[in-house]
């Protein structure tokens, strides 16, 4: 099926044009709509192209490229997937299988001579979550460790590139941000997830991907008073002016872990060097054998 809809003030209308397939665009997964089932959409029209559960749209003429999709010109007569700008998703996928190999997490370990984990460094912002995760990666490589930082502000640079900071998007930046995790632990790798996660249920289900023993939270325990005296991006500052929505420990809430690993406090104004902090985190690991070979 296929939505068209004229121009700026019509509403939108729904109509089945007449396809043709062919063997090369059956392959790709493409259905060719001949320009007779174009005729009377008009030029500039918006099409979406919708299969199963997910749908493709583009809504603007300008964006239109020749041979594509969406804003439908006297010339266009293909619905296919390039120069596309929106793909929403809509459900689970299903028929999926999990595809297993004989190189499995523990055959990594033994490579590497060490656990896979996620170490899950959580805090308000200015609390020192990358400059513990940048010391701990220091410390564990002078060991010889293999290990791999997901800084929160790093990720959103590309994978998460397309989420905001509204709560449902914070969620789905944390969920993106387990599973990536997870699959460095399966690689074997110390995986030095470092982001502010502010709410506890996010964080459960972070968790909840791993095995029992491979997540290990860090709670970086600062006072808000101290996190934005120290205020390293200027945030608080554009926060309490208003200028910045729904900033963790300002107008959005914060919720401390009520049961983790390892509480890295900072009382009275005082606060251990990052090296410091870092080697708490490190004979951790190493009491607990994930240093070692599997």
């Amino acid at each position: 099926m296929a939505l068209a809809a004229g121009g700026a003030g019509r509403s939108l209308v729904s109509r089945r044009p007449p396809v043709a397939e062919s063997p090369a665009a059956a392959a790709l997964g493409l259905l060719r709509i001949p320009r007779r089932g174009l005729r009377g959409w008009g030029k500039g029209g918006i099409a979406a192209a919708m299969e199963g559960s997910r749908t493709y749209m583009n809504d603007s003429a300008e964006d239109a490229v020749g041979g594509g999709e969406g804003a439908l010109r006297s010339k266009v007569d293909c619905v296919n997937g390039s120069g596309l700008r929106r793909m929403s998703n809509v459900g689970n996928s299903s028929n999926i299988l999990w595809h297993k190999c004989s190189v499995e997490k523990a055959d990594r370990e033994q490579l590497l001579r060490q656990k896979g984990c996620v170490i899950w460094v959580t805090g308000l912002s200015g609390s020192g979550k990358s400059t513990l995760a940048c010391a701990l990666a220091r410390g564990l490589h002078a060991r010889g460790k293999l290990t791999y930082i997901l800084d929160g502000d790093n990720v959103r640079h590309g994978l998460n590139s397309d989420l905001s900071f509204k709560a449902e998007d914070r969620a789905e930046n944390i969920r993106r941000m387990g599973e990536v995790a997870k699959l460095f632990a399966d690689a074997g790798v110390i995986c030095i997830a470092s982001l502010i996660s502010p709410y506890r249920k996010d964080r459960e289900l972070c968790r909840s991907l791993l095995k029992e023993g491979e997540f290990i939270e860090v709670f970086m325990d600062v006072p808000l008073s101290i996190c934005e005296s120290r205020d390293p991006k200027g945030l608080y500052k554009l926060a309490r002016a208003g200028k910045i929505r729904g900033f963790t420990g300002i107008d959005d809430p914060y919720e401390p872990p009520l049961s983790c690993e390892i509480v890295l406090e900072q009382k009275d104004g005082s606060c251990a060097s990052p090296d410091r902090l870092a080697g708490r985190v490190i004979s951790y690991l190493e009491e607990k054998g994930y240093l070692s070979p599997a």
